[in-house]
């Protein structure tokens, strides 16, 4: 059985490229856990908290349970759930999940692949992170559930994916001309510039095309603010800012409030910017809340 063909066919809900991680952050989750003891169970009243807790940071905006991925995942082939009652789920519904005392870990086919093959477990949450999160995330997400990758296994390719376009970055960070299209920002040691990213917009693990009108170049801050839903790019090629965002030190007002309403800087005259279709997504499925007004000037 190729346990990395069945991961990346999870069976998850899907609709005009709307995000559902509600299964890969699960299954990151259920790793981490048997990292620290194979044999072990997650009963859902004891996780509950914690897998909210990473909807809410890491999911779609829109308001999510992780009833539905513990009852749903064990349709893949990868998970089961027990209850007091014996083997089979009671259902997605919350109160039912609790009241049986529903615990849930990986198929046991999983685990015993897991303890043959040391590496399998780095392999598989790579995969989980490359096709449902920008690479951006990718190491706090795995700090968040507390997975321990080999440096080895995080570097590791996943077969049959979609490959980049290794002329991404030149060729956004040269159509913004080596500034960050929020702040400006245009470091650099000699003529190598620093701290300057290419961003995706539609994120290349949802279709996200690799040109220059999904790309933005971000300073290393931004784009981290921008994967995380804190910034978005308005209608009218403005920044947006989260209501949701608090900062109350000089530093988050200056760096992060007071881009609200300011327009972009670039791209240079000739360039296509930043698409539509590409704005649009980014705000459904990725910018959280409601923007805040433009920041007074």
């Amino acid at each position: 059985m190729d346990w990395l063909d069945r991961i990346a066919a999870l069976r998850q809900w899907a609709r005009n490229g709307a995000r559902a991680p509600h299964k890969p952050l699960l299954l990151l989750y259920a790793l981490a856990r048997f990292q620290e003891d194979a044999d072990g169970g997650l009963r859902y009243t004891a996780v509950e908290h914690d897998l909210q807790s990473l909807l809410a940071e890491y999911g779609p905006p829109n308001r999510t349970t992780p009833a539905y991925p513990f009852h749903h995942l064990v349709s893949d082939g990868v998970w089961e759930v027990r209850t007091d009652r014996g083997a089979g789920s009671p259902g997605s519904g919350v109160r039912e999940l609790r009241e049986t005392g529903a615990t849930g870990r990986l198929a046991p086919e999983l685990r015993a692949a897991l303890r043959r093959e040391p590496d399998l477990l780095g392999r598989i949450a790579r995969l989980l992170l490359d096709l449902h999160f920008p690479p951006s995330l990718h190491g706090e997400l795995c700090e968040a559930v507390g997975l321990e990758l080999e440096p080895a296994e995080s570097e590791r390719l996943a077969p049959a994916r979609r490959q980049r376009d290794r002329r991404m970055r030149e060729l956004v960070l040269t159509a913004y001309e080596y500034r960050c299209a929020f702040c400006g920002y245009d470091g650099r040691i000699g003529s190598v510039p620093v701290g300057l990213e290419a961003a995706h917009v539609r994120w290349w693990a949802f279709g996200g095309p690799d040109e220059v009108d999904n790309g933005l170049c971000l300073c290393s801050l931004h784009h981290k603010l921008f994967d995380k839903g804190v910034l978005g790019v308005g209608d009218d090629h403005r920044v947006l800012v989260s209501r949701r965002f608090v900062g109350h030190s000089p530093a988050a007002r200056q760096h992060v409030i007071a881009l609200a309403g300011r327009p972009l800087t670039g791209p240079q005259p000739g360039t296509r910017p930043v698409a539509a279709a590409h704005r649009a997504w980014h705000t459904r499925q990725v910018f959280h809340g409601e923007p805040r007004p433009a920041a007074a000037a």
